[in-house]
């Protein structure tokens, strides 16, 4: 029973966490997604139309007419859903088409589509390793990652972050298991570095390894065609499983895959818990998922915008004076390094008409605070000329431009 005496200490608990100043609250918005969205903050506020500069939108396609108008389609041919899982009577042959055209895209041998990237992530181990084998993941890899080891009974090893020679020891380490697995992302979530994926695959030749690569954050966009970390390593071809998600720059909406060896992903369809007991994908976001391959494989002009558009912002930020994550990628964190800094300054920012979310633990360590700022395909010049406009201000009247990591916490705490 759910005692009052149980209840206050669920409420005390809360109170400890607004008290800290890392208390998550959502944002209401209302309107489709894009550059510019309609936001309702705190609840119950009047409406306020603010630039967004934290979505995974990173193609701009989650409102593409094209795509709205496919998902349209795939409404009043196919229905609204399956009710079923994939292996009962839930697989159209959309799901097949879907596939193949993943699995051409990302350069693979099949594809198996799931209800969504994290779903994929905690599938996959469990379905093709056993207690004879490994995994070596590097210490920076996403949580959803981290909940699928976890479910999987093959032994559990790390490497510190992209450290070449750290992995090295670790696969010399491990020679008597069955198998070894290298677990990466290829887009690092939170940092916006890319994985050394060329020199993990020269070490995965070396010691005889699979490698296993998320490319949520890649999936679109990175590579000169947008395939991903491995294309744009020069290694595609060489990677044994990538799981990826078709929620962010593949049309955001939902659903996930594990695409790779043949092998590999036939023990996905047999084994993995996810796929064989959750919804298939509903078709409208089949739909929808097949017209945005059909849009990124014709042309790579979304792909490069975003790169010019994550090169000027990075720019206008250093200039600016703030402390950010080097990179190639979209993902350009600006570091704060105290939780409370964090969420301070994205309401200020919100004031000023920009949508940016502060982080911090546990989504990232304690003492590395920040707000994520991303890109996309969808913001103009004139967004982002906004936007530093806003971040300037705000970064003036807390004292951070020009200021590094030990400046900052002397100022405002870890």
């Amino acid at each position: 029973m759910f005692s009052d005496k149980c209840r206050q200490s669920y409420i005390n608990e809360l109170n400890g966490i607004k008290q800290q100043g890392i208390f998550k609250q959502e944002r209401f918005i209302h309107a489709p997604q894009g550059a510019e969205i309609e936001v309702e903050f705190p609840a119950g506020a009047s409406t306020k139309k603010v630039i967004n500069m934290c979505a995974n939108n990173y193609l701009g396609l989650s409102s593409h007419p094209e795509v709205v108008k496919a998902a349209h389609e795939g409404l009043d041919v196919r229905g609204y859903g399956m009710s079923s899982v994939r292996f009962i009577c839930g697989t159209q042959d959309i799901h097949r088409q879907l596939e193949n055209k993943l699995t051409e895209f990302l350069g693979t041998e099949d594809t198996l589509l799931f209800p969504s990237c994290m779903d994929a992530n905690a599938g996959v181990f469990e379905a093709v390793l056993t207690d004879q084998d490994v995994m070596i993941a590097d210490r920076l890899v996403h949580a959803s990652i981290v909940d699928g080891m976890r479910l999987c009974k093959a032994a559990q090893d790390t490497y510190k972050h992209s450290d070449m020679e750290h992995l090295e020891a670790k696969l010399q380490e491990h020679q008597d298991k069955r198998n070894r697995m290298i677990i990466t992302d290829g887009v690092f979530s939170m940092d916006g570095d890319l994985a050394k994926l060329d020199k993990i695959v020269e070490l995965a030749e070396k010691y005889d390894a699979m490698v296993f690569v998320d490319e949520s954050h890649a999936s679109g966009f990175i590579g000169k065609t947008g395939r991903g970390t491995h294309e744009h390593c020069g290694v595609l071809g060489h990677i044994d499983i990538i799981t990826t998600t078709l929620g962010k720059a593949l049309g955001g909406a939902s659903g996930g895959c594990v695409s790779g060896r043949r092998e590999l992903v036939e023990l996905c369809r047999q084994r993995a818990r996810p796929y064989l007991f959750s919804n298939t994908v509903a078709p409208v976001i089949v739909y929808g998922a097949l017209k945005v391959m059909d849009l990124i494989s014709k042309t790579t002009e979304r792909r490069d915008k975003l790169e010019q558009n994550t090169i000027y912002w990075r720019k206008l930020l250093k200039d600016a004076g703030f402390d950010i994550k080097e990179g190639e990628s979209p993902i350009v964190p600006v570091m704060l390094y105290n939780a409370k800094l964090a969420q301070d300054i994205a309401t200020d920012l919100y004031a000023e008409g920009i949508y940016a979310i502060g982080f911090f633990f546990p989504v990232v360590p304690k003492g590395q605070a920040r707000i994520r700022t991303q890109l996309s395909a969808a913001h103009e010049k004139h967004h982002l000329d906004k936007a530093i406009e806003a971040f300037t201000k705000v970064g003036k009247k807390y004292n951070v431009l020009g200021k590094g990591k030990k400046e900052i916490i002397e100022m405002y705490g870890m």
